[in-house]
């Protein structure tokens, strides 16, 4: 299971970004919260999304 983190500070756009443990942008992220470990990126997020209605898949972290 992978290890994830939301980023506590908004982007711009209001988004707070989900990362897993490996993410290179999670390096620059200076406030984040653990998750923890998940089977899925969509488990992690939806566990993000309680606390940041905008919790949103970090665009690194899903290959886009």
């Amino acid at each position: 299971m992978t290890k994830y983190y939301v980023n506590n500070t908004p982007q711009s756009n209001g988004d707070h970004d989900v990362h897993t443990e490996d993410c290179f942008s999670l390096a620059f992220t200076l406030s984040k919260t653990d998750l923890g470990h998940h089977a899925t990126y969509d488990l992690a997020l939806t566990k993000a999304q309680k606390t940041f209605k905008r919790a949103n898949p970090c665009p690194r972290c899903i290959g886009v």
